[in-house]
Order: structure tokens, then C-alpha cells, then sequence
């Protein structure tokens, strides 16, 4: 690290940017909570708090988990962000990380110590903005493990900071408005585009969980505006096939998964808001942004600098953590903006031809009556031993009729065995598709 950038991360940074005393940080159940009232949360629970290192945060309310992660830092505790909350996934973390203890507002896992969120906290406590180190560990995200065992990835506060700062700086962000999400605050991309873009923009955080097109119109028309809706791909080509529209919002964000030009131009008809995508990894957080109706190219953001070397791409900067190698093929066009190619690990090669799974994807879902698919490595784990496969959503399509439609669209040898039907992929709440359910299901037909 540089002395400049070890000094400036040596600095306090605040919980919160919300100014006055008043200001809403965010809405629970009807009812507005105010600056001074999610600062005395924070202060009473940071007391109750069990005496752990590590804290796994899975309250459900967008709000406390809010309050239980500032709680945490002021507590100096590192929050832990484990990739699912599957009992097994739990208890992997639990066993690297022994000296943690979970914080929920719903029931309990089992096995785990845990400290359930209470019902009333006290309201006679100070009301300080806590200012945090820059340079205290804050929290550790940890990668999906579709391609093996989920590695820790940690991140300071000012790390944090920055990528908040300077996401909020690109979308334009102004003060009073309210964060409706979609997706789930545990994951990088909910934590930082509904939890620490609101707090360190002064936004108003809309504390629901959110995942049926009826909630989120509901939400959407009892919010204030302007409303800025964080959503994904999976979630957006719902919304707009909504009969009757969706109301209209202020700003859209999407990311997690590709998301295509005409369905973002769809989006912004139907919202009647601009749709900014976000290119970023659980590594090097937020990295990118494009407005993906009009445009093909992403622009880095203010404090991300890339580094291309042997065809590979690294990122760096006061919004990242060391240097982080993203695992994409990046195709540079200036300094800051840059196209983006499949994921590395998805290359495959067959008979000496090569092709990604994200483009042949691409192709399986270009065919009429197709809803949805994927492409993806069945077999063993090493992809010597493996063979493309492919699951396909396609109601009145036989297999046989989508291979010869695939056959029309690329080379042969990157036809599926085996093609497998199914009523719906097994999306998680990011409408990802990890690779081990789709094994799983392929190993039941």
C-alpha cells in the first residue's frame, strides 16, 4: 500500500452521511426511522452483542441488518458474508471461522451459536456518528464456489467507502431518495448497492425483502420519490412481462448476471427510467458501468484502475482491496473503458475448437421457444473429464428440436449431451444458476 493511500485509509469514515438529525434513513412497516434513531439502534445492540470476532448477519429486514453491521464494526467484529445460507454452507464457515456467532431476526440455524435481533432496543443511548478506521477489517465476502470450494475475500472499511462513494458519484445519486431492492443484502452487490449506497449518500433505505412482481409494484408506489430500484436481469424480465406496467421509478440498477440491450431497453420503457448496469466481482467489488440500452462499452469507476498483462486483467485503487484479478476477458479501449468477453472459466474446448458457455447461452436463448437456459460442464469436476451439457426451460420444444436449431447456430461438436427439460432452472435469489444444482438435477433424470 502507498503512504498516501496508508494515510488516507488510516482516517475515520462515518457510519452514515445522513445530515440532520431528521433525515430518514430508512422505512420499516409504514413508519419512517430517522437519523438519530438508526444511531441509537446501532449504539443499544452494539452493547448486546455477543463478545465474538466474527458475526454471520442474516437478518432478513433490510433495516436491521443495517443496525447489526454498523453494530458490528463498532464493535470491531468482522461481519461475515457466507454465499447461502444452506445449514452445510453455515457450518463450512463456522468450522474456518470458530469464534463466530449469528445475528438473525428469523429462526435460528441449527448448530450455531446465534443472538436473535430484539423485538425493542433502548432508546436512551447516545447518538454519535461512529467514525470507523479505514484501515479496520470490516468485513469477508466469499466467492460463489461454482468452480470449487467458496475462498474468503476480505475488505476494509475504507475499501468500502470508496466503492460506495464513487458508485454513488456515477449514477448521480442525490440526497432523499429511497433504495427498493430485489435482491438479498447478504450478497456484495446487495450489501453495496442497498445498504452502503444509502448510508453513505443519505439515502432512504427500504428496509422489505422483496421477490414477487406484486410486492415490488407495491413498494414502488408507497415509496417517496425518487426511487432508485436495485434489481437483476432474472427479476427485470418479469417485471416487464407484468401485466398492466410497472410504476414508474426514478433509476434502475441491475447486475449479477448479463444483462441484454433490448431487455434494458424494455426496462427503461417500462419504468420510465434510465437502467445503469454495474460490472463487478465478489474480488474487486464494484468495477464498471454502462447504460447497457445505448451502450456496449464500460467505464470504470472513479478510484478503479485495471491493469492488463498476459491476458489478464488485475484492478486496483482506493475502491479495491490489494490487487484484485477479475475473471473476465477484458478487451481494453481506453484507459478507463474496456469491452467485456465471457468469463475465463467458461472457455471450453472441443476437438480443438474453442467457444465460451456464456455465447453458446446466448445462442440457446435466441431460439424461438426457448425461455430460459443454460449451457454448462457436465461429468467431473476437472473439465478434461467433463462434456457440455445444457438445461433448457422450452414448453412444446423436444431436445431434439433445439439441438438441430443449435446445429443451424454454431459447430456441431458443441451440441449438449445431455440436454435436459425442465419446468424452471434452480436460480437462487441473484437468478444465478450454481453449477453444483445443476448436477445435481442432472444427476436425478
Amino acid at each position: 500500500m502507498s503512504a498516501g493511500r496508508a494515510a488516507d485509509a488510516a482516517l475515520g469514515y462515518p457510519i452514515t452521511r445522513h445530515g440532520a438529525a431528521d433525515s430518514i434513513v430508512a422505512t420499516r412497516a409504514g413508519r419512517l426511522i430517522t437519523r438519530d434513531e438508526f444511531l441509537r439502534d446501532i449504539a443499544a445492540l452494539a452493547v448486546l452483542l455477543p463478545a465474538h470476532a466474527y458475526i454471520i448477519n442474516l437478518c432478513a429486514d433490510r433495516y436491521r441488518f443495517a443496525v447489526g453491521f454498523a453494530a458490528a464494526l463498532c464493535r470491531r467484529q468482522i461481519s461475515l458474508l457466507p454465499p447461502g445460507e444452506a445449514p452445510g454452507v453455515l457450518a463450512a464457515i463456522a468450522a474456518d471461522f470458530p469464534d463466530v456467532f449469528v445475528l438473525t431476526d428469523h429462526a435460528p440455524p441449527p448448530g450455531l451459536p446465534f443472538f436473535s435481533y430484539p423485538e425493542h432496543l433502548a432508546a436512551d443511548v447516545p447518538a454519535d456518528i461512529p467514525l470507523i478506521p479505514g484501515l479496520q477489517p470490516a468485513l469477508i465476502l466469499f466467492t460463489s464456489g461454482s468452480t470449487g470450494r467458496p475462498a474468503p475475500v476480505p475488505k476494509t472499511w475504507s475499501v468500502l467507502v470508496h466503492s460506495a462513494l464513487a458508485a454513488g458519484a456515477r449514477l448521480g445519486i442525490g440526497a432523499a431518495a429511497t433504495v427498493i431492492g430485489t435482491v438479498p443484502h447478504q450478497h456484495s452487490y446487495g450489501l453495496e448497492s442497498t445498504i452502503l449506497l444509502a448510508l453513505q449518500h443519505g439515502l432512504t433505505i427500504a428496509s422489505g425483502a422483496l421477490f414477487y412482481p406484486a410486492d415490488i409494484r407495491a413498494a414502488l408506489e408507497a415509496a417517496r420519490r425518487p426511487t432508485i430500484l436495485v434489481t437483476t436481469p432474472v427479476h427485470l424480465k418479469t417485471l416487464v412481462a407484468e401485466p398492466g406496467g410497472m410504476p414508474q421509478t426514478d433509476l434502475i440498477v441491475s447486475a449479477t448476471a448479463p444483462l441484454t440491450a433490448a431487455l434494458a431497453a424494455q426496462a427503461e420503457v417500462c419504468f420510465g427510467a434510465a437502467l445503469i448496469e454495474i460490472y463487478g466481482c465478489t474480488e474487486a467489488g464494484q468495477v464498471a458501468t454502462r447504460r447497457t440500452s445505448c451502450e456496449t462499452a464500460w467505464r470504470c469507476l472513479d478510484g478503479v484502475t485495471l491493469h492488463h498483462r498476459d491476458g489478464r486483467t488485475t484492478a486496483t485503487g482506493p475502491a479495491v482491496e490489494g490487487t484484485a484479478l477479475l475473471q473476465d476477458f477484458i478487451e481494453p479501449i481506453t484507459a478507463d473503458a474496456f469491452h467485456l468477453g465471457g468469463r475465463t472459466a467458461d472457455l471450453v474446448d472441443v476437438a480443438g475448437k474453442r467457444t465460451s458457455l456464456a455465447y453458446l447461452t446466448h445462442l440457446l436463448l435466441s431460439i424461438e421457444g426457448v425461455e430460459d437456459g443454460i449451457f454448462y460442464m457436465s461429468g467431473q469436476q476437472s473439465r478434461a473429464a467433463a462434456h457440455l451439457a445444457a438445461m433448457v426451460v422450452a414448453p412444446g420444444l423436444r431436445p431434439e428440436d433445439i439441438r438441430a436449431a443449435l446445429r443451424r447456430l454454431t459447430d456441431p461438436a458443441f451440441c449438449p449431451r445431455p440436454l435436459t427439460l425442465v419446468d424452471a432452472l434452480p436460480r437462487n435469489a441473484l437468478g444465478k444458476v450454481p453449477r453444483e444444482a445443476l448436477l445435481h438435477i442432472g444427476r436425478a433424470e
